[in-house]
């Protein structure tokens, strides 16, 4: 199942942190203070997150970031 946030599908193969940078204007930093603010691992890759970690960095995202 892909993950989709803000209109990009993020590779499913990748950890979170890596992942959430092909995102416009989420870098390394800004994507590991998403992950720790949702309370996600940033190892774990984003085919391992469920519906509520997706839900969560969604979220995050969408409180924090324009």
């Amino acid at each position: 199942m892909a993950v989709r946030i803000v209109g990009v599908d993020l590779p499913q193969n990748k950890r979170g942190e890596i992942a959430l940078t092909y995102i416009y204007g989420i870098g390394r930093s800004a994507s590991k203070s998403i992950l720790d603010k949702a309370g996600i691992d940033v190892n774990i890759k984003v085919k391992d997150w469920t519906d509520d970690q997706a839900a969560k960095v969604r979220e995050v995202i969408g409180a924090d970031y324009k």
